[in-house]
């Protein structure tokens, strides 16, 4: 299957946005909002639009997204730049073809390329370990709120890049309005 991963455009926030919330309908762990916390981000000061990518089809339909914004980890006197991955999605009928992997593994390499040293996932414990992603209880990172510690995440773009780095992931206001 021919897939285009790009840069979403500001003509595809509408259709982003309609996919976005089509791709959680059926999900058990979503609270069904992922688009409008898309829409957050993107009128925030934690949106970097180059790594906002859109899945293309054939077609040139939208099928997939992905977001990575900027987050903060420390104590609030120490703190460094990171990225938050959320959310990633897929439209239902192009699920599991691997859209979701590339368009995951096409924003981390962006980031990299970008010069981000870092990357923190609230995600399954069996999918994101594929892209490198490990507990951040080993860095000592923890999340603001309530979650198994196997599902909070962190990914190292730079080596070493998190080795003295520890503290509560600070999100973007968008997350919690």
């Amino acid at each position: 299957m021919d897939i285009i991963i790009r840069p979403e455009l500001n003509t595809d926030y509408e259709k982003t946005e309609e996919m976005i919330r089509k791709a959680f309908l059926n999900e058990e762990y979503s609270d069904k909002r992922e688009h409008l916390l898309v829409n957050r981000i993107r009128k925030s000061d934690a949106f970097i639009p180059e790594l906002s990518l859109v899945a293309l089809n054939q077609k040139e339909d939208i099928v997939g997204h992905i977001l990575l914004s900027k987050i903060k980890i420390g104590d609030h006197q120490d703190e460094v730049n990171s990225l938050a991955l959320a959310p990633v999605s897929v439209t239902p009928p192009y699920q599991k073809r691997g859209i979701g992997s590339k368009l995951i593994r096409s924003a981390l390499e962006k980031a990299s390329d970008l010069g981000h040293h870092s990357v923190i996932v609230l995600g399954h414990e069996d999918y994101y370990p594929k892209f490198g992603f490990k507990q951040a209880s080993l860095w000592n990172i923890v999340a603001p709120f309530e979650v198994p510690k196997e599902q909070f995440m962190a990914l190292e773009l730079t080596d070493n890049s998190l080795e003295d780095v520890k503290g509560i992931v600070h999100y973007s206001k968008a997350f919690f309005d």
